[in-house]
């Protein structure tokens, strides 16, 4: 058997069924798919499940992490962590996989050398017919720098803690992985004997004005300047002192019964010290802090101070306070249960966290 993790959040159905109708047809049957709905809204989480269940081979994991970052390391790491195959491949939910993809699978089953797979991109237009796999018009192909769909002998993913979960956001995790294994000594090899999947056509999740999902304004740049340190320090294993590949819905459902809240407002001084003496003190406590502007904060007194060279309170504009909170959760919290929104429009910060 091989364990194929597909991972998901509010992506548009029609390329899911196209992708599950592609596993449904392989010539080899001796694979499960996991497909780890990270946090959709409610919506899409419940049309999702029923489409699921129209296909045996499919295990659906539904995660309650719609107010976390999108973190696509955790939700692969969640599979990987209790798989028993000897293979698993890493896929993406918007791919048409050929008919004799897994039977491939199988015949590059390795455990020194690992796999990865040219992708032929389809149009907008190519996307929305329905055909047989050779019969689609590819308009162009990844190159060997695109690292996303990698087949992997199990074990050996896992020594070394899988993927890396500082990673949120879209990007670069998968090419953390085979540079920390190339730096273990194993061999990633590109596959272009033909093309194995095809990539449907969507357009991109742009952010909406009033979306409170959690969103750092710098994390795809924080993410490469990591993993150029990463390359340097010849970094193998990750997630050392963090509970990688854990997930219970049990953990976001404690998240009502909150032991200390706290309100705060856009002061430097007051985030500085929630940040450091509540959210990193090891409490085991569930906290909730709620943040809103100062009232003094942008006043005409202020301002007037600042002129002259007299003293002034010290804010943070509330953007800078998002992405510090983020951060802080990331590099310290991040294997916590926690719900977060950035109210843009009344520019206020809600952070509920079980430490």
């Amino acid at each position: 058997m091989i364990t194929v993790a597909l991972t998901y959040r509010n992506r548009d159905l029609q390329i899911v069924e196209n992708c599950l109708d592609s596993f449904q047809n392989q010539t080899n049957t001796k694979f499960i798919v996991v497909l780890v709905d990270y946090g959709s809204v409610e919506t899409c989480k419940n049309k999702l499940s029923i489409l699921v269940s129209k296909y045996s081979f499919v295990k659906l994991i539904q995660c309650k992490t719609q107010q976390q970052l999108w973190c696509k390391s955790r939700a692969i790491n969640i599979v990987l962590k209790p798989c028993e195959t000897v293979s698993f491949f890493v896929g993406d939910i918007d791919m048409i996989y050929h008919p004799n993809f897994i039977k491939t699978l199988f015949n590059l089953q390795s455990k020194k050398d690992f796999s990865y797979f040219q992708v032929g991109f389809l149009s907008e237009a190519e996307s929305k017919t329905k055909q047989a796999f050779n019969n689609y018009k590819i308009s162009f192909k990844s190159t060997e720098e695109a690292t996303g769909m990698t087949l992997y002998n199990t074990n050996v993913l896992k020594s070394i803690n899988g993927y890396d979960e500082f990673y949120h956001g879209w990007g670069t995790e998968d090419t953390d992985v085979h540079v920390r294994l190339k730096q273990a000594g194993f061999n990633m090899s590109f596959y272009t004997d033909k093309v194995l999947m095809l990539h449907q056509w969507h357009p991109k999740n742009y952010r909406k004005k009033n979306d409170i999902t959690p969103f750092h304004t710098t994390l795809e740049q924080i993410n490469h300047e990591y993993l150029k340190l990463k390359q340097q320090t010849k970094s193998i294993k990750e997630n050392l002192n963090f509970s990688w590949g854990n997930y219970n819905d049990a953990d976001y459902d404690d998240l009502n019964k909150i032991d200390f809240s706290f309100k705060l407002t856009n002061k430097e001084s007051e985030i500085k010290a929630f940040i450091n003496n509540v959210l990193l003190a090891k409490s085991n406590k569930i906290i909730q802090v709620n943040i809103s502007e100062h009232e003094a904060y942008k006043s005409l007194k202020q301002a007037i101070k600042s002129l002259v060279g007299k003293k002034t309170i010290q804010f943070l504009e509330m953007q800078r306070i998002n992405n510090m909170l983020l951060e802080a959760i990331i590099s310290n919290l991040r294997d916590k249960p926690y719900n977060f929104q950035y109210h843009i429009k009344n520019q206020t910060i809600s952070l509920t966290i079980k430490l």
